[in-house]
């Protein structure tokens, strides 16, 4: 089944097109726009499509009790609570209408996740060209539905769900009038072991639904997310950072920006590898063709007359002989002049 391509500001995303490259910036500027600019320069240099954020209102995201993710205590402390957390990394509407004016100025485009109905209304009206929905909102229908009536394209992100919640999540918004929906397939845990991503889930999700895909990578380094673009991601999300050694929650599981540029560059390097799967010799294939296939040879002298057998011949190189797959058409013939040993065998030579 082909799957057709969907557009994003300027870039197409789907089969014959370049992976499309989300840099997650997320709250990794620790609630400073000047961070959040410089994470921007990072992204358009290290040669992404996107630099993406987070927009939240802490207030109509997470009630002042709820408890921290593990990883969470471990890079931020038990102290201060994840209300507290969220609270300082909040960014105003007003520092999203500049992030996203630097973005445009720097020709990189600019998303950012909505947590909540009021800031993806807010990034509709800022004029986002797509939204991203993180993994935690995958079983929140109503806010499926409120996104997709917006009618821009959905990436979405499946971690934590099971094929039965990302089919009731895929419904939901093709039910709002929506079918321009790319599946992410992730692994929710900060940092990723490698022995839990199962990208091959991300095929099964191409399968299922008949949608473009693509993978959101948690795990430390490059590896998972270039082997997700040879098994044919078409979108992938990598976190970055600044410095990984700056407090906040998820510095300590990002690239740092030598390494998101050395990703992206894999990346590129592993698109070009994989070609377009059409079986045939490659240009630099044709020239060696010559040289390493091999021609029907004389293996003794064969005098003139003699009934050409199996025993008088071998096959060597070059190739600008007779070829070997021809060999039922020279035995049981005679020569008709003497060839000598060691010797290509030509058409014009047996009768």
């Amino acid at each position: 089944m082909r799957i057709g391509k969907i557009k994003i500001g300027k870039k197409l995303i789907g089969e014959g097109s370049p992976c499309f490259i989300i840099a997650e910036a997320g709250v990794n500027h620790n609630g400073s726009l000047k961070l959040a600019k410089e994470l921007i320069d990072v992204a358009k240099e290290a040669g992404a499509d996107v630099v993406k954020f987070q927009t939240w209102i802490t207030e109509e995201i997470i009630t002042k009790t709820a408890p921290k993710a593990e990883y969470q205590n471990e890079t931020t402390g038990k102290e201060e609570s994840q209300y507290e957390m969220l609270k300082k990394l909040e960014l105003s509407q007003k520092d999203f209408r500049a992030l996203k004016r630097y973005a445009d100025k720097k020709r990189i485009i600019f998303l950012s996740t909505p947590d909540e109905q009021k800031s993806a209304d807010f990034l509709f009206k800022l004029g986002v060209p797509a939204f991203k929905v993180g993994s935690g909102e995958l079983t929140n229908l109503p806010y499926l539905a409120h996104i997709a009536k917006k009618k821009k394209p959905i990436i979405l992100s499946t971690g934590m769900g099971d094929l039965a919640e990302v089919k009731l999540a895929v419904g939901t918004i093709k039910k709002a009038g929506n079918s321009n929906i790319i599946l992410l397939h992730c692994t929710t845990s900060y940092p990723c072991p490698l022995k839990e991503v199962n990208l091959k889930a991300m095929l099964t999700l191409k399968k299922e639904f008949g949608l473009l895909v693509g993978y959101s990578d948690h795990t430390l380094g490059i590896v998972a997310p270039v082997m997700a673009v040879a098994l044919g991601a078409q979108v992938l999300e990598k976190h970055f950072t600044l410095d990984k050694d700056l407090p906040g929650p998820d510095h300590k599981a990002s690239l740092g920006p030598d390494e998101l540029k050395e990703m992206i560059k894999a990346v590129r390097i592993a698109e070009k590898a994989l070609g377009d799967g059409i079986k045939k010799p490659s240009r630099t294939e044709e020239k060696n063709k010559e040289v390493v296939r091999k021609s029907i040879v004389a293996k003794t002298d064969i005098s003139k007359g003699v009934l050409i057998t199996e025993k008088m011949l071998i096959m060597k190189r070059p190739s600008t002989g007779i070829q070997p797959k021809y060999l039922n058409k020279v035995l049981g013939r005679k020569a008709k002049r003497n060839i000598k040993k060691d010797t290509l065998i030509r058409f014009e030579q047996i009768q």
